[in-house]
């Protein structure tokens, strides 16, 4: 077990990406947060697209904007996911 998660953090820290974020989607079945997680997705990628269409940017760019603009936004609206693990 702890040599599987060395080799995760080797790669993450080879590859030079961050650690998986995992989010509390059992909030979802309930109105209010499914709303809210629609809501700030909209206007999330509504104001991104204008940028965009304004700038002249490469697919690269485009997609590092809309993976920080996905990841904030469910930060906000679910929170992380608290899980523990048994040993």
């Amino acid at each position: 077990m702890i040599a599987m998660l060395k080799l995760n953090l080797k790669k993450y820290w080879t590859t030079g990406q961050s650690a998986l974020q995992r989010f509390n989607t059992a909030f979802l079945p309930h109105t209010n947060k499914l709303n809210e997680f629609k809501i700030s997705l909209n206007n999330r990628f509504q104001a991104l697209q204008d940028l965009l269409k304004e700038e002249e940017t490469t697919m690269e760019d485009n997609w590092k904007e809309i993976s920080e603009a996905l990841t904030s936004m469910c930060q906000q609206v679910l929170s992380l996911k608290k899980h523990f693990y048994k040993e």
